[in-house]
């Protein structure tokens, strides 16, 4: 009997072991925002979540991005062109990725296809609206990452374990970071970053509102140091301070969610 329950037991896990990707419903999603039911935007950061993935946690450890992590790829599928997406972390229910940029011609609104790959097999195509935008700021819970000159981010004090916090001033410059502001001026390689010294901008710019004040824009590009992420340069306002201060983009008719915040004083 002990030798059937052990047999039993190995069958299981075989089974659990090999079991097919599956992409949830609506699983394809912003992955600054995790906002779903949008387009996604060629060079965007993407989160795909569903079950059996990889068997392990993952993560990139050089750029440019590999296409495979931990046994997992990501395919886009257009008509009859598959593109295979770059992978910056991978565990059993959840994928981040990169859009591929030229998966759509730009400034067009198509639909395409995602498909998860493992050693297991393939999921069933999950479809995806893919537009000009798809604007996402990344944050820590409802608190924005916005970033101080000084390297601090511009939230209250304390308001972040392991972080150093403090609010914005008014008339500072601060960096925020997104994605999913559409194309750029200079062509860029999926999974890349831009070339060292090279700025490359947003064709696009965005409005920036800062407690329901247009903020002046110094720079709308890409981030020179992660793949996939907008840096937005952006002049604080002259907006009433306090500590949870909204912070929203616009573009293409798109804005942001607006429970996200950040501190600002005098």
């Amino acid at each position: 009997m002990r030798i059937r329950v052990f047999a039993l037991m190995i069958v299981a896990a075989v089974l659990t072991l090999g079991q097919t990707p599956v992409v949830t419903t609506g699983g394809v999603v912003n992955g600054a925002s995790f906002v779903s039911g949008q387009p996604i935007t060629g060079g965007s950061l993407v989160s795909i979540f569903g079950s059996n993935f990889a068997s392990a946690i993952a993560g990139a450890d050089s750029i440019p991005l590999s296409t495979s992590l931990g046994g997992v790829t990501v395919n886009f599928i257009n008509g009859n062109n598959s593109t295979p997406a770059p992978l910056l972390f991978v565990n059993s229910t959840q994928i981040n990725a990169q859009v591929p940029w030229n998966l759509v011609p730009p400034g067009t609104s198509q639909s395409v296809n995602v498909v998860v790959n493992t050693g297991t097999g393939s999921s069933t195509p999950v479809t995806v609206g893919v537009g000009p935008f798809s604007p996402g700021i990344f944050t820590i819970g409802t608190l924005a990452a916005a970033q101080n000159v000084d390297g601090t981010l511009a939230q209250p004090p304390g308001s972040i374990p392991g972080r150093d916090t403090h609010p914005a001033k008014i008339g500072d410059t601060i960096i925020i970071y997104a994605t999913g502001l559409g194309a750029v001026d200079s062509a860029i390689a999926d999974g890349g970053i831009p070339p060292s010294g090279k700025l490359i901008n947003t064709q696009t710019v965005p409005v920036i509102l800062i407690g329901g004040m247009t903020a002046h824009v110094s720079f709308s590009g890409l981030s020179p140091q992660f793949v996939g992420v907008n840096q937005l340069n952006v002049e604080v306002p002259n907006v009433a301070p306090g500590s949870a201060v909204s912070l929203q983009i616009q573009v293409g008719g798109i804005n942001t969610p607006s429970n996200i915040t950040m501190a600002v004083s005098q």
